[in-house]
């Protein structure tokens, strides 16, 4: 007899495209996030004392990118679409976003837009360190994205086991929501005084050593949304995310600034449980026979 050879159903071919299909969609929110960042690029170079709304524009536009930074990795994950063009992909855009964009906001916002009125020697200097600084912040991001690339079991130096609950140093979107936050909390008005500039320039310096360091961050990729109570999880994002659309300001500015200390405080306290004198041993309980 003449086998006869099953037919292919004509609902196969479908199913194959939308798989294949669906390795656009992380690049799609990584194409949001590069076009948040030239966005951001675009509107620093607009802004000016006397229209410090672009600045505040580059600050938001950071902010959606961070959102998008956060969504593509975890739908490709969720629908398992990784790739390598994915990753690299996604590695380009953070430079241009997390790196290029926040640190030519971070000049023009505090020391290229400072008021003239101070001595001219002072006036440029502060420019120059400055621009000093907001260059080590892009260099230091951009090594924090070469190491993470090439790095398949990261430890933190503290407390130096591996594993995905955290990051080894403050990663670059976290780092550029730093900068983006504190100029919009306060609205993109740039700078005025030569002391809160130097101060701005030791904090850029700060944020980019914390993202080239190898202390721990916690990474929030322990956090599972197929659980079987997600209940207290959606409370909670349910009250940050009403605290950002009513007090975007005050929120973005407080959420950025307690991640960053996070980092500080979990690295001072494995200095000084490491310096702490070991607890003496329990006691030896008396034997009962003579």
């Amino acid at each position: 007899m003449e086998e006869i050879t099953p037919r292919r159903r004509d609902t196969d071919r479908p199913r194959g495209r939308m798989r294949k299909g669906m390795y656009i969609l992380p690049s799609l929110f990584t194409t949001a996030n590069i076009a948040a960042g030239f966005f951001a690029i675009i509107e620093t170079v607009r802004g000016s004392v006397a229209e410090p709304r672009h600045l505040d524009y580059a600050a938001m536009a950071i902010g959606f990118a961070v959102f998008f930074d956060g969504l593509d990795g975890r739908i490709a994950r969720l629908t398992h679409t990784e790739s390598d063009f994915g990753k690299e992909l996604d590695s380009l855009a953070d430079v241009v976003t997390f790196g290029v964009a926040p640190a030519l906001l971070a000049w023009m916002w505090g020391f290229h837009l400072l008021p003239s009125t101070m001595p001219a020697e002072l006036h440029l200097k502060v420019i120059q360190l400055g621009t000093i600084a907001c260059f080590a912040f892009l260099i230091a991001g951009a090594s924090r994205l070469a190491r993470f690339n090439i790095t398949t079991n990261p430890q933190p130096s503290n407390p130096g086991r591996p594993g995905k609950k955290y990051f080894v140093g403050m990663p670059i979107p976290a780092g550029a929501g730093v900068i983006a936050a504190v100029v919009h909390f306060l609205g993109g008005e740039p700078l005025v005084s030569w002391r809160t500039s130097v101060s701005w320039l030791l904090m850029v310096i700060v944020v980019g050593y914390l993202m080239v360091s190898t202390w721990r961050f916690y990474s929030f990729k322990d956090i599972d949304f197929r659980s079987r109570r997600p209940f207290r999880l959606i409370v909670i994002l349910a009250v940050i995310g009403a605290s950002i659309w009513f007090f975007s300001g005050p929120a973005l500015f407080l959420i950025a600034i307690f991640y960053m200390a996070s980092g500080i405080l979990w690295r001072l306290q494995w200095i000084f449980r490491r310096k702490a004198p070991p607890a003496p041993p329990p006691p030896r309980e008396a034997s009962l026979t003579p």
